[in-house]
């Protein structure tokens, strides 16, 4: 099959063999599939991938890695061991987990378990989901990015005296902001130096936007929550009496820092971003400040599933966060242009084009 595959560092357009699925897989033909910021980080930061202990993921600079994770496709056949549930050439997607004897893999961060960047790869038929909807195959993809919105809100349990901070307005800020919005809070405050992803963020349901080259997030918190920011600062019951959670999601050096050096006493930060090549945090700030501080995690099986059908039943509309539909050949230059910040959330590839 034909593939946009990473060895030696670079993407090309190859020829690498069709994958053949085992027991309980199934064989899918690529709809659609997003360029994911993890994909770049992948790329760009092996040495994380590495330290990884978990087996799920594995990075050989020799081998052909097809990868792409947010997908939608079509069954094509099935391995044994499976109960043939749907027929071919219906769409599915899923979580993007492949299990297979020698335990659970991420699709597309493996050199054994191809992605949505080639024209197939395997799903595991447990988990699979049907499309149960006509909703064109590049919109549905960006529900796996909707999931980890998903997560962290559900796991931030925003209370009713708290107000939400999102820092970077990239595809999993604007997956947060659109859960806080499904979910009835606000007001949502949302910051990034890129005014087209403000209005995106806006698009996607922020109240609020802010540019941090002309105001600091969390002054601009402050004068939401208390009015005045700088009496907010002197007062200690003001201070107590409303609570901020931020939301990490730029995933750059410093910022994570920044955040604790800059946020109030005992603010909730959930990092959704994360340096892929590790960072430096002040503690004791973090500790003098009472901060609670939730790195990673996500998403679960039920969040990828609800966001899922929030998109499938048009109750979530994502048509904002799509750019430009590429082919294998445009592949290389796609990926290049999704590091560019001025650029839309998402760019998806269809190899049938």
């Amino acid at each position: 099959m034909r593939a946009a595959s990473l060895r030696e560092g670079r993407i090309e357009v190859r020829e690498v063999p069709d994958p053949k699925p085992g027991p309980g897989q199934i064989l899918v033909r690529t709809c659609a599939c997003a360029i994911c910021a993890s994909d770049l980080h992948f790329m760009d930061h092996p040495e994380a991938i590495l330290q990884n202990d978990t087996g799920m993921q594995r990075y050989d600079p020799h081998a052909d890695i097809v990868m792409g994770h947010e997908y939608v496709a079509e069954i094509v056949d099935y391995g044994p061991d499976t109960d043939r549930k749907w027929k071919t050439g219906t769409r599915v997607s899923s979580v993007p987990v492949l299990i297979g004897k020698d335990g659970p893999k991420i699709i597309g961060y493996n050199p054994e378990v191809p992605g949505g960047f080639g024209e197939y790869f395997l799903m595991t038929e447990a988990i699979t989901q049907v499309v149960p909807t006509d909703l064109p195959s590049e919109l549905m993809c960006i529900a796996d990015a909707m999931a980890v919105g998903w997560y962290y809100v559900r796991r931030a349990n925003v209370q009713p005296s708290e107000i939400p901070l999102v820092i970077g307005c990239g595809a999993i800020g604007l997956s947060v902001i659109a859960a806080l919005k499904r979910r009835g809070i606000g007001p949502i405050l949302a910051a990034d130096f890129v005014e087209n992803r403000r209005q995106t963020a806006l698009t996607m349901g922020a109240d609020m936007v802010i540019d941090p080259a002309e105001i600091s997030p969390f002054r601009r918190w402050k004068e939401v929550a208390y009015g005045d920011p700088d009496k907010a600062r002197d007062l200690w019951s003001a201070v107590t009496a409303r609570g901020c959670v931020v939301f990490e999601c730029v995933g750059m050096p410093g910022v994570l820092d920044s955040i604790i050096k800059s946020c109030e006493r005992d603010t909730r930060i959930f990092s959704a971003g994360g340096a892929p090549e590790g960072d430096h945090i002040h503690t004791m700030i973090a500790k003098n400040k009472g901060l609670n501080i939730q790195f990673g995690g996500g998403p679960s099986m039920p969040d990828w599933n609800e966001a899922f059908q929030e998109v499938a039943n048009g109750r979530l509309d994502v048509s904002p966060m799509l750019g430009r539909i590429v082919s294998l050949a445009e592949m290389p230059q796609a990926i290049n242009d999704a590091r560019d910040a001025r650029g839309p959330a998402r760019i998806v590839l269809d190899p049938r084009k």
